[in-house]
Order: structure tokens, then sequence, then C-alpha cells
């Protein structure tokens, strides 16, 4: 098998290259692969502001990381559980797909291009049907930052209707710090992705026999988040509003995320696919630790108000009693207690 590439090399940088996949060229023999590209030549007009831009070749397939079939059709991937990194190329949330009979749903992109292109590679192992719709649970790095791979594609991207607002004031400083992180020659080829379909409510979603709910939550875990069921499985991609060994990470509300776990609590769901770990739970078992994390956040910042304690000695004893149950507890406490106290101050 082979595939398409194109190398990009950043006008700032010009030592910075690397080779990124074109999708939709893929063939058994590299003749056809190159035919392919000469009778439908990739557009790279986008890529002309910041790279200096090659022409496209045919190389030999890389192969994909495994998936997890969870169910007939539906495949998820468990990023690493850690902080992005050059080594895991910022592969660090859970990510997946799922198989209709005329299309294939995507469920984030990655933290960055490369794993993008073995999210992508993953699927085609799988189906050839057309890639019509990736599903992005919300807006933070780790999760979209491949999502132009699939621009290729022309898939069309659907994700909260605040999510375009909500990246915009913070992309630039997302691609900076994420990118130092994960390393810089992964992001090479990512660019701020353009929302095709919003959501605000729910709306329902047909891939050919398989059709999926998606649901959006305004004020919990980023401000940005949505859900996307599978009825005919009772599985449900719920992003970052559920975390699993990782510990979990608040940006928009500590309230309103717990208001949104009540909520979910009665939703007629059998199976979670969080954000991080996992990557399959019971969905009995799924909330609860994250709620009783949340109580002891909201619990404990009340008390540091009460007491009249500043913001800089609170996040020291906010949520302490959770750090034996959670991973990477002293990376990311310390800002959920900020934002906690920041949120409570002002009840």
């Amino acid at each position: 098998m082979f595939e398409a590439v194109v190398n990009l090399c950043l006008l700032a940088d010009p030592l910075l290259c690397r080779d990124i996949l074109l999708p939709g060229y893929e063939a058994e023999q590299i003749t056809a692969c190159t035919e392919a590209i000469v009778a439908n030549p990739p557009e790279l007009s986008v890529y002309l502001a910041q790279y200096i831009v090659a022409a496209p070749h045919c190389r030999a397939a890389v192969a994909a990381h495994p998936y997890l079939e969870i169910a007939p059709g539906i495949f998820v991937q468990k990023g690493a559980i850690d902080d992005a990194t050059i080594e895991n190329q910022g592969d660090v949330a859970n990510l997946g797909f799922l198989i209709g009979t005329q299309s294939v749903a995507v469920i984030d992109a990655g933290g960055s291009y490369t794993v993008a292109e073995n999210l992508y590679r993953a699927i085609r192992r799988e189906t050839d049907l057309p890639i019509r719709y990736v599903f992005l649970t919300h807006s933070h790095p780790d999760h979209i930052f491949g999502v132009s791979l699939f621009a290729h594609l022309d898939a069309q991207i659907v994700a909260h209707h605040r999510f375009e607002t909500t990246l915009a004031h913070r992309y630039g400083s997302y691609l900076e710090n994420f990118g130092v992180r994960a390393g810089r020659a992964n992001l090479l080829g990512t660019f701020l992705p353009h929302v095709d379909i919003t959501i605000d409510g729910s709306r329902a979603f047909d891939i050919g026999q398989r059709q999926l709910v998606v649901q959006s939550w305004d004020n919990a875990h980023s401000g940005t988040d949505i859900t996307i069921r599978d009825p005919e499985t009772g599985i449900v991609f719920v992003g970052d509003l559920i975390f699993d060994e990782h510990t979990p990470t608040v940006d928009a509300s500590v309230l309103g995320w717990r208001q949104a776990l009540t909520t979910m609590q009665a939703a007629p769901y059998t199976t979670a696919v969080p954000g991080h770990g996992g990557p399959v739970l019971d969905w009995s078992d799924a909330v609860d630790p994250v709620m009783a994390y949340l109580d002891v956040l909201i619990t404990d910042t009340r008390d540091a108000i009460a007491r009249g304690d500043s913001l800089s000695d609170a996040v020291k004893t906010i949520g302490q009693s959770e750090a034996d149950n959670w991973v990477l507890f002293d990376l990311y406490n310390p800002r959920n207690a900020t934002v906690a106290y920041t949120e409570l101050e002002w009840e």
C-alpha cells in the first residue's frame, strides 16, 4: 500500500520540516497513487502563508497503530495518561470512529497532525467509506489539533455553538504552548478549524443505519462540550465531561460541570468512552469518581473562602484529599483550585 505526502517547512524556521499525510490517495501500487495526485491535485494553498511547500509525492504507507473495537463498527484508542510530550506527539486524548453503512464519523482528531495521521490510517484499515463528520467534543488542543487533516477530505466539522468564538481567543497560545510540549514538527500542517455545523441543544446525524445523537453542554468542563451517543449500543462519547485515571481539569465552571453530570446520570447510556483513561467504562461507574472530585473542590473552596484564605493559600489545600485517586494530580489540581476559587468567591 502507498500513500501521498507533502513536505512542509516552516517559513519562520526553514529547518523545521516534515512530510505530512495527504489523505484520499491511498493505492495498492505507487503508480496508481501518483496518477491520483495528477488527476486530482490536492489543494495546498492554505499552507502557503506559513510554509515552504514541496510537490506532493507517494511513498510506502505507514502502518496504523491499533484501535480497539468496543462494539461492531465502533473503535477507540486510549491516549497516554500524561501531559503532551515530544515522545507521545500529543497523543494524550482518547479518539474514536464509528462506521455506518454509508459513511464514517470521527470523534476528536487528536493533539497533533501526526496523531490524526494514525487515526486516519486506522480508519482506512477498517473501511473505504467516506469520512462524513468529525465531531470535536470540545475546544482543547489535545482533542482538536489534528483536525486539519480531515479538511482535505471535505469532512464536515461538528462542534459546540461556542467553539469557534472560544477557540479564536486561545488558538495562538494553544499552538505555542502545546506545540512546544508535543513537538513543533508534529504540529506542522495544523491550522484553526472551521466549524461547519454547530450544536446548540440536541441533533441527530445519520451515517447509514447508525444514527448518532449529539448534545451540547454549555457551562461544564470547557464551556464548549458536546457528547455523541449511539442509541443502538448505548455507547456515549463524553469527551472530557468524564475523566478516568487522569485528574479532571476544570476550564469553565465547577458548579456547571457538576450540574451537567447530574443531568447526564438520568440519560439512557450504558457505556461511556471518556476523554482520558478507560477507554471503556460502565456508565454506572463512570460519573461517581468525577462527581466526588468536583464535590471536594466545591466544599474545600467554600471552606477556604469562609476562612478568608487568599487564593495563593487556598490552592495549597483545596482538593488535597483526592490526591491518591488521580494521576497528574500535582499538575492539574492547583489549576482547578484556582478556577473553583475564582468562580465561588462571588457566590
